[in-house]
């Protein structure tokens, strides 16, 4: 004897079956326990097949028989009454899953702005990605972070540890307030030029 369930579920296998066969439907997409008729005009078939009424109301159906639901497929044209500005616009959002293109003022873009990269590509792009090679290499081959680094302390490729350090202090006397006296129009080319020493004071590429 079965006992019933204390919360109200009937877990009992007749019940799955009764509850699957509601929406039971067939090989061919026939929901077979349909009692409705086909809504095609005149027609008095069983209507199993279901259909959308439009592109824009796609949860709501239309019922046929199978000949009247092919004629309505070969019919239906999902851009109908759409111009063709508007479905190149869909293909458009097609193309990246309807995922739209971040501004160019996002938090990221601002964060790599601060270390003076306009660009994150300048960092992950093609001279990052390259592989030149031995053959041809005139100077060291810099990690691009380094070599935004150089730029901003204005050294050489071939500099010295002792180079580097030497233009970055003269760098910090021109540009610090407690320095220049209390001049602070510079504080970000400041921080750019601490960027850049953290970038190289510990580089293996820049020995003493």
């Amino acid at each position: 004897m079965t006992r019933p369930d204390p919360f109200g579920f009937d877990m009992s296998v007749s019940s799955a079956k009764k509850r699957g066969s509601r929406t039971r439907r067939g090989m061919s997409g026939a929901s077979e326990t349909s009692v409705r008729r086909c809504e095609a005009e005149g027609c008095t078939e069983p209507g199993r097949y279901r259909a959308p009424k439009a592109p824009d109301v796609l949860d709501e159906y239309y019922w046929f028989c199978q000949q009247h639901v092919r004629e309505y497929n070969l019919s239906w044209n999902f851009f109908d009454g759409t111009t063709e500005a508007e479905i190149n616009a869909q293909h458009t959002r097609d193309r990246v899953w309807e995922r739209k293109t971040r501004p160019l003022n996002a938090p990221e873009a601002r964060a790599w702005s601060r270390l003076g990269i306009e660009e994150p590509h300048q960092v992950v792009g093609e001279n990052a990605t390259r592989n030149p090679g031995r053959r041809g290499q005139t100077g060291r081959l810099l990690p691009p972070t380094e070599r935004r680094a150089i730029q901003i302390l204005e050294v050489a490729e071939t500099a010295s540890k002792a180079d580097v350090r030497r233009a970055y202090k003269a760098l910090i006397k021109v540009l610090h307030p407690d320095m220049n006296g209390g001049d602070r129009s510079q504080e970000e080319q400041l921080q750019l030029v601490v960027w850049a020493w953290d970038q190289l004071k510990g580089s293996r590429n820049f020995k003493d």
